[in-house]
């Protein structure tokens, strides 16, 4: 549903991932439409005019690529006329309807996965497991500006990223946030300064810009005896450990083995795998509304602060 920017390559990719029998999408844009079904339409996917033609074709999984703002709506319809759902990120605009989409899908039995696309990346999936007890957290997450997406301010198009693996790896609740946003190409806020604290400790400070002049990716973290920065556009972790074993304590490079792999493609794979199995997915519907909810906990300081 949806095959603007994100949506073109789901359409692609769950043409190809084993397991996958694909009966159609939708989409408003004539050009967009005809040029996915031309690449696409051979293999199943062909065109929809509707949710409820999708669902009258036979659709029992479908990944949600619309504007933020159809979010809601649009899985509403799907979760309740039988299907399981994976929506973009964020989950929705308001924290009232990700928690129908959350009881929608409780309600009804259906998977509801939320696209938070870095918990597949694999240099984030390759530190996971040596996280203990993150201390401090810097993230810079920087992109030039592109028409899109400007139906939400940066902190819900790009920030919530890093807000949803800070949440992932502290697993403490926020205990204070200080933030600054200001718009420059668009209405809405286009670049951000967040610092949060965290229950136990930990501190985050996390920057989002859409209007930068480069790509930067970056995610820094620290906890006792441990460095990790992991990048996750160049998909690559460098990792220090304080070794207290060999004589002195001293800083020595440690090894991490990053997997190569495409994190949309994980993801699809893995929705799919949960649609299969009726399992939980990687990113529950529970977890994509604490991000939204910490998003809009941040936009509601930087409302406070002009």
């Amino acid at each position: 549903m949806g095959c603007g920017y994100l949506g073109r390559h789901h359409a692609r990719i769950l043409t190809e991932l084993a397991g996958s029998e694909p009966v159609g999408f939708v989409e408003p844009d004539d050009a967009t439409a005809n040029a996915i079904e031309a690449a696409h339409g051979s293999k199943g996917l062909v065109r929809r005019r509707s949710v409820k033609e999708l669902l009258g074709a036979g659709a029992t999984a479908v990944v949600v690529a619309s504007p933020t703002s159809t979010h809601a709506e649009v899985a509403e319809e799907l979760l309740a006329g039988g299907a399981d759902v994976m929506v973009e990120k964020p989950i929705t605009v308001s924290l009232a309807e990700a928690d129908r989409l959350v009881a929608l899908a409780e309600e009804n039995g259906r998977v509801l996965q939320v696209g938070h696309i870095e918990r597949f990346n694999p240099a984030v999936a390759a530190v996971r497991p040596l996280v203990t007890d993150v201390k401090f957290i810097e993230a810079h997450r920087l992109g030039v500006f592109v028409p899109r997406a400007l139906d939400v301010d940066v902190v819900l198009d790009l920030l919530v990223h890093d807000l949803d693996i800070a949440l992932d790896l502290v697993r403490r609740p926020v205990t204070e946030i200080r933030a600054v946003g200001v718009p420059i190409l668009s209405e809405k806020i286009d670049i951000a300064s967040v610092r949060l604290s965290f229950a136990g400790g930990c501190v985050a400070n996390l920057t989002a810009s859409r209007v930068s002049q480069d790509k930067t990716r970056k995610f820094r973290f620290f906890q006792p005896d441990w460095y990790f920065s992991i990048d996750t556009q160049n998909r690559d972790v460098t990792a220090f450990r304080l070794d207290r074993l060999s004589g002195p304590p001293r800083i020595v490079p440690w090894p991490v083995t990053v997997e190569p792999a495409d994190p949309l493609t994980a993801e699809d794979g893995a929705f799919l795998k949960a649609c299969a199995e009726r399992s939980e997915p990687e990113v529950t519907g529970a977890a994509g509304r604490a991000a939204l909810k910490l998003a809009l906990d941040i936009l509601e300081e930087m409302g406070r602060g002009r």
